[in-house]
């Protein structure tokens, strides 16, 4: 095991890594930005450094800065959490170069599941079920116009080197074509400094089902169930649960089998994501693969009982998983909502602000992952997330009773949140009865939400 682990980032997760650090034995180290001097996973480290200004490129993203706090301090192994440089092969292999383990998966396996296009690619060629779409990036108008003749319309712009609704454009007839396939290219570029970009069907009213994986360096390779992550505004998730409700066993046997092949002819190792478009028809399309621990993690670990950061750690420390498959069972259903300070009456405006008031809800069956306290300023440069806050139940009636019961509960002063959304969908009849799909908020909700 470790002696000294590296976190490479903030927030909630950065909070996360180092409890589950501290439970293993091993000691931490937190990095900050001047914006984060004050924050608890400052406070909770066993030591800290500050690593620059508040922008992002001068702080979280400044590798020179991380690697040399690490080598400073003596760290074993560096955790990057997820964002900023989780999905960063080049950051993965610099680690390596540096003597230290970088917790998460091979350097090759970031890179190929990082270009989205040679991804579908390549589980194209393993049997996976892949959206049609491309085969590789289109580079020009007359490209797209190819490639929509194969797809047909609607059909979906996606950006080759990245995700989370950045370039990305939906296609719904040929006079949109040029314009979408522009933005989605400038876009590309402005986010991920790759302008690649391909073409996919698009898929209606699809749900968003992602199968969690652990892989060790032993050759075992481990599925921990589904997850359902289909309410989204604009392509970021915003509230997920597991087990995915109303899909037929089968349709959930066919994912774990898609998952499980997909991180094996790749050689992954670690904790991982495979994610999934589910049709009407239950058909499965294999959509990308997140090489990190992803935000919606506990509601895995709700019903699994499995701590997916301690076996993150273990991993990359070379040891065994401890269990087979057979050995996981889910029980119950967990639902998780991501609490940001942002305003839904107002477009979900971001509200960066002090809290005046912080009080997390508690209770039976109830968790509250947060880097959040009473007087805690939410600075304006980074991600909105205040708190994720977690309902198991035996039963998705109960889990949902429980996470409306938490909301209502939870109080924060200071700035606006996104639980006034949280309960509307809670309460949504649909909803209610797991009808859910990526449009909902825009059709059982508010359209300008969306």
């Amino acid at each position: 095991m470790f002696r000294k682990v590296l976190i490479a980032n903030r927030g909630e997760i950065a909070v996360r890594v180092i409890r589950a650090c501290h439970e293993l034995g091993v000691r931490t180290v937190a990095v900050y930005s001047e914006a984060d001097r004050g924050s608890l996973h400052v406070r909770l480290a066993d030591e800290a450094f500050c690593i620059g200004p508040p922008p992002t490129a001068a702080s979280y993203l400044n590798v020179p800065n991380i690697i040399g706090t690490a080598e400073l301090l003596g760290v074993d192994a560096i955790h990057p959490g997820y964002g900023f440089l989780a999905e960063n092969a080049r950051f993965a292999e610099v680690v390596a170069d540096c003597k230290m383990t970088f917790i998460g998966p091979p350097p090759q396996a970031i890179a190929l599941m990082g270009d989205k296009a040679a991804a579908r690619e390549q589980m194209k060629r393993a049997g996976v079920p892949v959206v049609p779409g491309s085969p590789g990036p289109v580079r020009s108008e007359a490209e797209a116009r190819e490639a929509a003749r194969e797809t047909g319309y609607p059909l979906i712009i996606k950006a080759a080197a990245g995700g989370g609704g950045r370039g990305m454009r939906t296609v719904h007839g040929p006079d949109e074509l040029p314009r979408a396939l522009a933005t989605a290219q400038q876009e590309a570029e402005a986010a991920f400094g790759d302008g690649r970009v391909y073409v996919e069907k698009y898929i209606e009213e699809p749900r968003h089902v992602e199968v969690q994986v652990l892989a060790d360096r032993h050759g075992t390779v481990l599925h921990l169930g589904e997850r359902d992550c289909s309410i989204q505004r604009r392509h970021q998730k915003l509230i997920e649960e597991a087990p995915p409700p109303r899909l037929r066993e089968r349709t959930l046997a066919a994912l774990a089998r898609a998952a499980i092949r997909a991180a094996q002819v790749i050689g992954y190792t670690n904790a991982g994501t495979v994610e999934f478009l589910v049709d009407a028809h239950e058909n499965i399309y294999f959509m990308e693969m997140n090489t990190r621990i992803q935000v919606e993690h506990p509601v895995t670990e709700m019903v699994t009982g499995i701590d997916l950061v301690k076996e993150q750690i273990r991993i990359a420390a070379g040891e065994r998983l401890g269990y087979g498959q057979r050995d996981i069972q889910v029980r119950g259903c967990a639902i998780e909502c991501r609490v940001n300070a942002e305003d839904p009456r107002h477009g979900f405006r971001p509200s960066a602000g002090t809290l005046t008031a912080f009080h997390p809800p508690g209770g039976p069956g109830v968790r509250v992952d947060t880097h959040c306290f009473p007087g805690y300023t939410i600075p304006p440069y980074y991600d909105s997330l205040v708190a994720k806050v977690i309902a198991w139940g035996r039963t998705r009636d109960e889990a949902i009773a429980r996470m409306r019961r938490a909301l209502v509960e939870f109080e924060i002063a200071g700035v606006a949140t996104t639980i006034p959304f949280h309960l509307r969908v809670l309460d949504n009849a649909f909803f209610r009865r797991g009808e859910v799909y990526t449009n909902f908020i825009h059709r059982r909700l508010d359209p300008e939400a969306s």
